[in-house]
């Protein structure tokens, strides 16, 4: 009783022909990828505080933000060209500006805290960041460095531990889970900031980690049926993992949901991200990753020297 688990997504015996939809899987994710390209070009990311450099102050107002008030105090006080926001409720109000020198940074930010508390008494100011521009340019390199290391990295580690084949078509898949995030962030207008980059590379260890699964039951596999067609020796091998898939992706997903309705400004656009890469992440393993290693496996894969007959059923 106590052995058996108590939930499964599938049957033991699933014999599913992903591989049926190969072509169809690869054509979307390359289409939806091109588009995500086009879309970071045109209209482009919107850039945070972190790597736009500039000035955002949060204040809650005693009742509904009169933005026209404060944009006036602003400008009597020498405070132009500033952007106004509403999140959350109607009483929260999110203030922009660009940032000047480095040394009136800080300046303006005084002065805007004071401003707003003034022209609307009883206003609490919850944030007030400031960025300089030469800052922000130096976070921006750094987050793009950790993107192309962990990328490097991730192909290193699935060289060393697989044939080519299999770091190869994992670090295509992932370069392609990337850019559908990147088109992800341009429509949803979610900020791209140094949040926003600790999400993606939370994203790709765990498509990583979510491959290597897949990965590791082809290559057991490749070793137990040695005469056994390569598109359903993966086949095969993806039914027998599809339940450990679906059970972490929910778990993951589950976990994060809470996150993304009631994590607030600060976290609902690292949340809301996490979500669609585990979609992302779990579909790429299945109608991705197998496909080209299909691909660039057939009749190059090495099988292992003792192993049984290839008994198994073909999915």
């Amino acid at each position: 009783m106590f052995g058996r688990p108590l939930l499964r997504f599938v049957r033991k015996d699933t014999h599913i022909n992903f591989m049926r939809g190969r072509f169809m899987g690869l054509i979307v994710s390359a289409v939806l990828s091109i588009a995500s390209l086009v879309l970071f070009f045109h209209p482009g990311l919107t850039l945070g505080l972190d790597f736009r450099g500039g000035i955002v102050v949060e204040a809650q107002t005693p009742g509904p933000a009169d933005f026209a008030k404060i944009r006036a105090a602003l400008a009597e006080h020498g405070v132009s060209h500033a952007s106004f926001q509403s999140f959350g409720a109607a009483n929260d109000v999110l203030i922009r500006l660009d940032a000047g020198s480095e040394q009136d940074t800080q300046a303006i930010v005084d002065k805007v805290r004071h401003t707003v508390a003034e022209s609307l008494p009883g206003t609490t100011i919850l944030r007030a960041d400031a960025v300089g521009a030469s800052v922000s340019a130096e976070l921006f390199r750094n987050g793009m460095l950790a993107l192309a290391l962990s990328l490097a990295m991730i192909l290193g580690y699935i060289w060393f531990r697989f044939e080519w084949e299999f770091a190869l078509s994992a670090v295509i898949t992932l370069i392609l889970d990337l850019t559908k995030t990147v088109g992800f962030l341009v429509l949803t207008g979610f900020e791209f900031d140094l949040v926003m980059v600790a999400a993606i590379l939370t994203i790709l260890g765990y498509s990583t980690n979510d491959k290597v699964v897949v990965y590791d039951r082809v290559r057991e596999n490749l070793r137990k049926y040695r005469t056994m067609p390569l598109i359903d020796l993966i086949n095969l091998s993806i039914n027998e993992t599809l339940n450990r898939t679906l059970g972490t992706s929910s778990t993951v997903f589950l976990a994060s949901l809470p996150l993304a309705l009631w994590g607030g400004a600060t976290l609902s656009g690292f949340a809301w991200t996490m979500l669609f890469g585990i979609v992302v992440g779990t579909s790429s393993s299945i109608f991705i990753a197998a496909p080209l290693l299909l691909f660039m496996g057939e009749g190059r894969l090495k099988r292992g020297a003792k192993s049984g007959k290839a008994t198994a059923p073909s999915a």
